[in-house]
């Protein structure tokens, strides 16, 4: 065959270039390969799920959370959400060039944005939400023309929205909310016509809204500015948001009225106007938009009446919010037309005359709130209208009305799951028959004239309470109940969390109380001396309230008593020497108050209590604490403080010890060498303390020890490398002077003449 030089020629150039573009090709993996472990090396990963995936090994297109093109086998999306990372975001990321979906949402990044990735022009998506960065939102992210959805919702961002968005002109999905911005919004931002949806809610913005909102946003489906510090009108431009779905601007300041516009939102599923200054009527139209689910008015200034018509035209409305405003005239008529209605909320208005009957025909009712109104009792019944009909309500809110005569008999049938209908003008014996409303939740018929059936006074209706699981509140205060608190009190549904029965004329003896729960509730106050005089009390339950003062050294006069919790509210003054006569105490909780001044020693004689939490307070020892008596003890929680002593070594005679926290307090010397005798320890944090010297070798004896934190101090030397210590990570030794150990622990290493204690 006849020698070709030009096909020879063309062969070699083709084999040269292939040569080449394989070399860029490999080349160009690689610097990926690089700009991904250099991202690694420069996080924490608690989780090792990182560290156990990108290995050198295996190839890059599977790595966890890495795809890669098919074309030119380039990085283009690294998808790492909720894999608890932590840090700030390396700059590293900002090299891979053919990225186009960057999603690190729900981690805990910090720290500012690296000015690096904005040369990453083919991104197409940027989630960064639900971490914590701070900053400024960075300038440069108007460089990235493509991209189309920028999330950086729930951070620290601070500042204002930069007007260089306007560039990002393919955006369709705009999401800075519930960070700390402030200012104006750019009104350039209602220009870009390519959005669908602009989440800025939860922030500081104010100013007004432009005028021309809606007239270049064809597309946006979902505009959500509540939560804010916006003000003026609500444009009537808004009406030209002709695909809006959701329109959310409630707990804002607008003023004005409502814009006859949004009627012609003909595709509107949930409006959101409530918690402003809006006053006049509430347009008509808006009760013409049949597709609407959600309408919330609710607490605002408007004044109009309700048109009879109202539920012609919403067939599709599931919840109707329009309390605390100033609305006056009848009730609807047609509200059972509403056939898909759950929340009927109107309370708080001047609504008159009588509800109507045919309310309970809305079969799929929930939720009614008619309280604070002036509404009275259907003509000539003397009671409420039967609601025998509305199968599925649960609340029913009567109060502050002029509603009369008795509590209907059919309420044994009801299914609510609460009923209250305090502040009316109901009369007569509240009926024993209450034992029907298996469901009941909240019972609350205060302020009325209500006694009791019973001719004993006996309380006979709470009898009938004593079966209900899901019962959490009790009220009938300010009612002529007179009586005796029954002796089956104690047998009410444990699930009982309030009880209210002030101004009743109560009699009864509580002198054999074993157990007084009054938790979680709003009590003020100091707590009163007659305690004191409850001898056989075992267990006080005063936590997470708001008492104040000091505590009664009344208290020590309960010598029964098995357990004091008074964690949680606003205490303060010493805590007395004379808790030590407590002997039968097995649990002392008196965290998150203001205590001052010392721990008494006395505390320490308690030989037998097993748990002792005296956190959050403002106590000051500075000898150190003598707790090597307390040989039952399982839990000794003294944080966040202000103890200024150092360890004592008795502490390491506590061989039950199962937690130990000290953190947050100002304690220096060594951590002593006998805690390697703290055989059950599982938790151990000393952190952000001043303690010196080195971790001693004897801990790695501690073979329970599931939970490490020593950070935050001034430790030295060689972290101990056995037991239970291969388990802890960086993170429990970071921010001290001068520790050496492995390179996974991200300290120094350890010379080779350095001492290990």
């Amino acid at each position: 065959m006849k020698y070709n030089p030009c096909s020879h020629l063309i062969s070699v150039l083709w084999v040269r270039c292939f040569i080449v573009c394989s070399a860029i090709a490999v080349r160009n993996l690689t610097t990926d390969q690089s700009a991904l472990v250099e991202f690694k090396d420069g996080i924490l990963d608690p989780q090792n799920v990182l560290a156990n995936s990108w290995k050198a090994s295996t190839s890059v297109c599977k790595w966890v959370g890495v795809s890669c093109g098919s074309i030119h086998e380039r990085v283009v999306a690294l998808n790492l959400t909720s894999m608890d990372l932590t840090g700030n975001i390396p700059p590293h990321l900002g090299n891979l060039s053919f990225l186009r979906s960057l999603d690190l949402s729900s981690n805990h990044f910090n720290g500012h944005l690296p000015i690096e990735l904005g040369q990453l022009h083919r991104l197409r998506v940027l989630r960064l939400s639900f971490n914590g960065l701070n900053g400024e939102v960075p300038s440069w992210l108007g460089n990235l023309h493509r991209v189309k959805m920028l999330k950086m919702y729930s951070n620290n961002f601070t500042g204002t929205i930069p007007q260089t968005l306007v560039n990002m002109s393919n955006l369709e999905i705009l999401s800075l909310g519930a960070n700390q911005l402030f200012g104006e919004i750019p009104s350039s931002i209602f220009r870009i016509t390519s959005l669908k949806g602009i989440y800025l809610d939860d922030n500081s913005l104010s100013r007004s809204l432009p005028d021309d909102l809606c007239v270049h946003l064809p597309n946006l489906e979902v505009l959500e500015l509540y939560r804010n510090e916006l003000f003026g009108n609500i444009p009537s431009t808004v009406g030209k948001c002709s695909n809006l779905q959701y329109l959310a601007l409630f707990s804002n300041k607008f003023s004005g009225t409502i814009p006859r516009s949004i009627g012609n939102m003909t595709r509107l599923k949930e409006l959101y106007l409530g918690v402003n200054n809006l006053e006049g009527e509430i347009p008509t139209c808006i009760f013409n938009v049949s597709s609407l689910n959600i309408i919330d008015l609710s607490s605002n200034s408007l004044s109009s009446t309700l048109p009879d018509d109202l539920c012609h035209h919403l067939p599709k409305l599931e919840e109707l919010h329009l309390h605390s405003n100033e609305l006056s005239g009848s009730l609807p008529l047609s509200i059972d037309e509403c056939y898909n209605l759950r929340v009927l909320s109107l309370a708080s208005n001047k609504f008159r005359g009588i509800i109507p009957t045919n309310i309970w025909n809305s079969t799929m009712l929930q939720s009614i709130y008619l309280y604070d109104n002036i509404l009275q009792d259907a003509v000539l019944t003397g009671n409420l209208p039967p609601m025998t009909n509305a199968p599925k309500l649960e609340k029913l809110v009567l109060w502050g009305n002029k509603l009369s005569g008795n509590i209907p008999p059919y309420l044994q049938s009801f299914h609510a799951q609460a009923s209250i209908q305090n502040n009316n003008f109901f009369s007569v014996p509240i009926p024993d028959s209450l034992g029907h409303l298996r469901h009941l939740e909240r019972f609350h018929v205060g302020d009325n004239n209500l006694t009791t059936e019973s001719a004993t006074h006996e309380w006979t209706f709470l009898s009938s309470l004593a079966n209900y699981r899901n019962l959490t509140y009790i009220a009938v205060p300010g009612n002529p109940l007179q009586g005796v608190l029954p002796s089956y009190i104690g047998n009410l549904s444990t699930s009982l969390q309030y009880c209210y029965a002030y101004n009743c004329n109560l009699k009864g003896n509580l002198s054999n109380m074993l157990v007084l729960a009054l938790d979680y509730n709003e009590l003020r106050g100091s707590a009163p001396t007659s305690i004191g005089r409850l001898r056989n009390l075992q267990a006080l339950y005063l936590f997470s309230n708001k008492l104040g003062g000091p505590v009664s050294e009344s208290i020590c006069g309960l010598e029964r008593l098995y357990l004091l919790s008074l964690s949680f509210n606003e205490l303060h003054g010493p805590i007395h020497a004379c808790l030590s006569n407590l002997t039968s105490l097995r649990y002392l909780y008196l965290a998150s108050n203001k205590f001052t001044s010392s721990i008494p020693s006395t505390l320490w004689n308690l030989k037998d209590i097993l748990v002792l939490d005296l956190s959050s307070n403002y106590l000051n020892n500075s000898h150190a604490l003598d707790v090597g008596d307390l040989r039952s003890l399982l839990e000794l929680n003294l944080s966040r403080n202000l103890l200024t002593c150092d360890i004592s070594s008795s502490i390491g005679g506590l061989l039950t010890l199962l937690s130990l926290d000290l953190s947050n307090n100002k304690l220096h010397g060594h951590i002593p060498e006998s805690f390697g005798g703290l055989i059950s320890l599982g938790l151990l944090d000393l952190s952000h303390n001043n303690i010196s010297g080195a971790i001693p070798k004897s801990s790695e004896k501690l073979q329970f020890l599931n939970y490490l934190n020593v950070s935050s101090n001034r430790l030295e030397g060689e972290i101990p490398s056995n037991g239970c210590f291969p388990n802890f990570s960086s993170t429990s030794f970071m921010n001290n002077f001068a520790l050496c150990g492995p390179p996974r622990l991200l300290v120094p290493p350890c010379k080779k003449n350095i001492s290990t204690n």
